[in-house]
């Protein structure tokens, strides 16, 4: 079978804890080269047996042998080294969220287009197959006509002096770092996209980075939604799908990976309750999915313009809590 070379850029605690033996365990990657300043990259790549080991993400992005990088970097220093990359010829994984703004994520879809790499931005858990039965039972009509989806995304942050989830200019905040998961899950369930966005936060007084955020969506079909994330609420990555008929519920949505895999399906109608169970390894089928659009060179299934419309969401709830007002979300084509 043929396999992709991967390079991770940083020994950033996602890429050891999941990435690694997500590459190590994938079937069409190799894991080729890591990159960070300083000596924790060598005891990095000693412990997951990684041939090269670079101490700048320069001399890895020189690599000739390297075909996709991962970048687990700071949110404020996506664009930078996606642009990087992208100009040395590397296929491109960037973690979420994939930039600061729609504006910067336009310039980098367009940057991995002008130089033919790949680019996906991260959600790995759009993979587990258990969002794609609850798109079939939506269709099969059981919960009949779906009015309301809600997703609440969030963990108790205990450990916050000096984390960069706290640093505004780094793109900190419980948005940025959770509530970007359900926004992309409504989209993507729904198959249809918010028009409109009216949200409040509660911020840190020393950092201003929203702690909590609570927002109201309309899509463009009609559905509503009520999504929260928060840094200040016990651990919780669920969405609910509310019909006329009954209800989905989707306990373990973003993180099934906690709950060694198993995706767990909760469908309730007027007289009946059930469950389904589905096993789905996360980072394993990202990392192969990747790898398979690279080697066939075909997009991703997750789209930049996709990325780009998540992106202007997440716009569009900041301006709401700045503003104090509803905001319209532009759902126009990128040029």
């Amino acid at each position: 079978m043929k396999t992709t070379k991967w390079g991770i850029v940083s020994t950033a605690g996602i890429a050891r804890a999941e990435m690694i033996p997500a590459i190590l365990r994938a079937e069409n990657a190799e894991l080729a080269a890591i990159a960070s300043r300083g000596m924790k990259v060598y005891e990095t790549a000693l412990e997951f047996d990684i041939e090269q080991a670079y101490e700048s993400y320069e001399e890895l992005l020189d690599d000739p042998d390297i075909d996709v990088v991962y970048l687990p970097l700071p949110n404020h220093l996506h664009k930078e080294w996606v642009f990087k990359a992208a100009r040395k010829g590397k296929h491109v994984l960037c973690e979420k969220p994939v930039s600061l703004t729609a504006e910067e994520a336009v310039e980098m879809v367009r940057i991995c287009q002008e130089n033919n790499v790949k680019f996906m931005e991260a959600f790995m858990y759009q993979f587990h197959p258990q969002h794609q039965r609850v798109r079939e039972i939506i269709a099969s009509g059981e919960i009949g006509d779906v009015m309301l989806f809600k997703s609440s995304h969030s963990f108790f942050f205990s450990d916050r002096e000096g984390n960069i989830r706290m640093a505004k200019e780094m793109g900190g905040g419980s948005i940025y770092d959770v509530g970007c998961y359900s926004i992309h899950a409504l989209r993507t369930i729904m198959q249809s996209e918010p028009v409109e966005v009216y949200a409040y936060a509660e911020l840190d007084p020393e950092t201003q980075v929203d702690l909590s955020a609570y927002s109201f969506l309309k899509l463009e079909n009609g559905t509503k939604a009520i999504l929260d994330c928060s840094f200040d609420m016990v651990d919780r990555n669920e969405y609910e799908v509310i019909g006329t008929k009954g209800s989905i519920k989707v306990p373990f949505a973003f993180r099934p990976d906690n709950n060694g895999g198993i995706g767990l399906i909760m469908v309730q109608t007027d007289h009946f309750k059930r469950e389904e169970k589905i096993y789905g390894d996360i980072y394993r089928m990202e990392v192969e999915h990747f790898s398979k659009a690279v080697l066939e060179d075909r997009e991703p299934v997750y789209s930049g313009a996709s990325s780009i419309q998540n992106m202007r969401v997440i716009d569009a709830c900041y301006e709401s809590i700045a503003s104090g007002e509803r905001v319209k979300v532009s759902v126009s084509p990128v040029e």
